[in-house]
């Protein structure tokens, strides 16, 4: 349900889901600082998003710039260069056409503007974009000096949740200037598949983060891109390629020399 109007690799639709990641030294990443999720709306009713600590780590994805339009939603995830993002697969073509800007609302950055610079992607939905690999992890530039995780903070990312886990979903449609939040109970519409009953997350809330206990279980997309209708939406089941991907994405030293792999391609 992504609008016309936006570059033709946004044009899919809207949603994914689930996933602890044993990653060694890296636990460090799922245990600290995740925002109070005490405030959370009622079950199954969509609100505009308070401007709190984990809609902060949201924002919205525009093309090249605050006069591009926003088209979708990522968030910011727990990293040893404290530079990554997760948002759908299908929200990212060229990355370098697109910026981040966490907490926009009404016009305003409050966090700044990000270039992105790099993205991983998983083979399969290079290749068919399979929407089992809707779900994708990129890297952004430096901001006067700093990493985005030191300015707003980042979601740990866990896995094997259970079918009817609760998770909160903030994100931003197309035609909206301020992101919404939801709750509900999920379940399964298939192995591989998550859903969850929220109205009003139209197009532009693809890559919305599926948080549960503050921490990213999902994205919204997968299957139908996310969701042929506002009411319900999708979110691929976190597998064994999208722990690699987040591995990759995470394990690694930031260093904006370096150029950034997208499974099986190389870029600055």
């Amino acid at each position: 349900m992504i609008q016309r109007m936006l570059p033709r690799h946004a044009h899919r639709a809207r949603r994914a889901a689930r996933a602890v990641l044993a990653i060694g030294a890296m636990s460090a990443l799922l245990t600290v600082n995740i925002p109070d999720a005490s405030a959370a709306p009622p079950l199954g009713v969509t609100v505009l998003a308070p401007a709190d600590a984990s809609a902060q780590r949201v924002g919205a994805l525009f093309a090249g710039g605050l006069d591009g339009g926003h088209y979708c939603t990522a968030s910011v995830v727990r990293s040893d260069g404290h530079d990554v993002i997760a948002t759908a697969a299908h929200c990212l073509g060229d990355v370098r056409n697109a910026v981040f800007v966490p907490g926009y609302r009404d016009g305003t950055a409050p966090y700044g503007v990000w270039q992105l610079t790099g993205q991983y992607v998983d083979p399969s939905w290079q290749s068919g974009q399979d929407p089992d690999a809707d779900i994708s992890f990129a890297t952004v530039a430096p901001l006067d000096g700093r990493r985005i995780e030191d300015v707003v903070g980042g979601f740990p990312v866990i896995a094997e949740q259970p079918d009817d886990v609760t998770v909160t979903v903030v994100g931003y449609p197309a035609s909206e200037e301020t992101p919404l939040v939801c709750s509900n109970d999920t379940t399964m519409q298939s192995d591989t598949q998550r859903r969850i009953g929220c109205p009003d997350l139209t197009g532009g809330t693809s890559g919305s983060p599926w948080l549960a206990d503050g921490a990213l279980v999902g994205v919204l997309g997968g299957y139908q891109g996310g969701g042929e209708v506002p009411e319900i939406s999708y979110s691929a089941v976190m597998g064994d390629g999208a722990q690699e991907l987040y591995r990759e994405a995470a394990g690694r030293a930031a260093d904006p020399g370096v150029h950034h792999r997208t499974r099986d391609t190389w870029w600055s």
